[in-house]
């Protein structure tokens, strides 16, 4: 423990320890045996003087020109191609996925941090004619004040910059509280961020739980918005905390992500993607590919080279360059795993790969489920219906193109989606027809691009996008403004303009 490093909060320019005095673990979820850092056990003190330091600074920051905003958003996603390799490795070890994917998820960073960087010399409103002669008029954008982040373990870089990048560019001043297994991502980020001349108080990073940082950070009165990224469950205690001071809300939240596969299929292709969709991230990501819908007529090849390949995937620590498939985060999301896989069982579906935790060697240092896949499940399964977060798919049969999106359909989600087929015309149905917020063709349901808008509809979302232009309409807001230059009083839709 003698080199464990401490790191501490960043409250209006400084580096500071928590009121409190505490502080927790953080450990590697591939081998719990190393304590990657301790961080700051904070309470509603130190988010008190974050806030605090983030409304004093709100007043010169929103001044500051937009375009001058955004240089400095390029200078830090300039800073993160330098330091991607170190980021990288750091979250491989506080979270477990993959390095190929970690890479990933600052690359993500990066590129949100760009596109950001462009919009501070768009940052678009429009003008339009006036009914009234010798009258302008315009609207723009304005920011909202103190931001509230609130981030979750699986893109513990990604998700950060998706939010807090275009926040910035508006001029909004930032509070972000990240999530308790994976503080060290949004530390080096804040870092970085820091290092290369964010004022002080515009960004601040209070580390600690959800109870004790989350709740009074989405509660208090001068945070005008909170940005949450997580499950429905909390995400509707979030909407409740700040609907009754008409405060911001957004939400982005769970997944119950299908891909279907018809009988023109390229299979081995629609396989790869399956797998990708699936495992990736080890199944600990909200566009996982949770569901596989296949038509009859090719389940069994599909379901056949799936299982095979499933089992061909290796499981381990994700700093190996050769493995395939990472750690669940923390010991409770592997039980929650391992619990479902004994629900599917229970209720009929045959498990036709994987279904237990690894153990023995340096599986027994961390949290290592199996590939896991489900045959012959219906839409009454609990595995069908609910979101396992895990390295868990189902695979359900469907007779026609009509009763794939019917079963598409059947859930009480509706983030992402996609479908394999050669048939253009039954591409474009399937599009219009499954109501989700993002949609793949011959892809699988993860994927998406910073410059398009990310988040889904039902329970997976408040109406609210992040990414792309999108991104901006959660940090601003729109003001319109009337300019008369024709010296008198002109009534709108009353006067007589001849």
């Amino acid at each position: 423990m003698a080199d464990v490093i401490e790191y501490k909060n960043y409250i209006n320019g400084r580096w500071v320890k928590s009121k409190s005095g505490e502080v927790f673990e953080n450990r590697n979820p591939a081998n719990t045996d190393e304590v990657v850092g301790v961080f700051q056990k904070s309470n509603a003190t130190d988010v008190n003087e974050a806030i605090a330091a983030a409304r004093e600074a709100f007043k010169k920051w929103r001044l500051v020109p937009a375009p001058r905003r955004g240089e400095i958003l390029y200078r830090i996603a300039e800073r993160l191609v330098k330091e991607k390799e170190r980021c990288a490795r750091d979250m491989t070890r506080e979270m477990g996925k993959v390095i190929k994917e970690t890479r990933g998820d600052v690359q993500e960073a990066i590129d949100l941090g760009y596109h950001m960087a462009s919009e501070g010399r768009r940052l678009l409103g429009y003008t339009t004619p006036s009914e009234l002669p010798n009258k302008f008029q315009m609207c723009v954008r304005q920011p909202k004040g103190v931001v509230g982040l609130i981030t979750p373990w699986n893109f513990p870089m990604a998700i950060p910059s998706w939010k807090m990048m275009p926040a910035l560019v508006c001029g909004n001043t930032v509070v972000i509280k990240p999530a308790t297994d994976t503080p060290l991502s949004v530390y080096n980020y804040v870092k970085i961020i820091e290092e290369e001349g964010i004022p002080p108080g515009v960004v601040n990073i209070v580390t600690g739980s959800g109870r004790n940082v989350g709740e009074p950070l989405m509660r208090d009165k001068d945070v005008a918005v909170i940005s949450f990224t997580g499950s429905t469950e909390i995400g509707r205690f979030v909407s409740e905390a700040c609907a009754t001071d008409f405060r911001g809300c957004h939400l982005e939240m769970g997944g119950k992500n299908c891909i279907l596969i018809l009988e023109d299929a390229d299979i081995d292709l629609a396989v790869e993607g399956a797998l990708w969709g699936a495992f990736g991230t080890t199944g600990q990501r909200c566009t996982a590919s949770s569901r596989m819908i296949v038509h009859k007529d090719v389940i069994k090849d599909f379901t056949d080279k799936l299982v095979s390949r499933a089992r061909a995937l290796k499981v381990g620590n994700g700093l190996d360059e050769s493995v395939d498939m990472g750690p669940a985060i923390n010991e409770g999301q592997m039980d929650t795993v391992l619990e479902y896989i004994e629900i599917g069982k229970k209720e009929g579906a045959k498990l036709l790969c994987g279904g237990e935790r690894l153990t023995g060697g340096e599986f027994d240092r961390g949290f290592f489920t199996m590939p896991t896949v489900f045959g012959e499940v219906s839409p009454d399964m609990t595995i069908f219906r609910e979101e396992i977060f895990g390295s868990v798919t189902s695979v359900t049969v469907c007779n026609s193109l009509e009763e794939g999106i019917e079963l598409a359909n059947n859930t009480a989600y509706g983030l992402s989606a996609s479908v394999y087929t050669q048939d253009v015309n039954k591409a474009f149905q399937a599009m219009r027809d499954i109501y989700t917020g993002i949609f793949y063709v011959n892809a699988p349901t993860i994927g998406a691009e910073v410059h398009l808008p990310f988040g889904g509809v039902k329970n997976t979302g408040n109406g609210h996008r992040e990414a792309g232009i999108a991104g901006i309409e959660v940090f601003s807001e729109w003001k319109s403004i009337y300019i008369d230059h024709s010296g008198r009083i002109q009534k709108a839709q009353i006067d007589d303009i001849t």
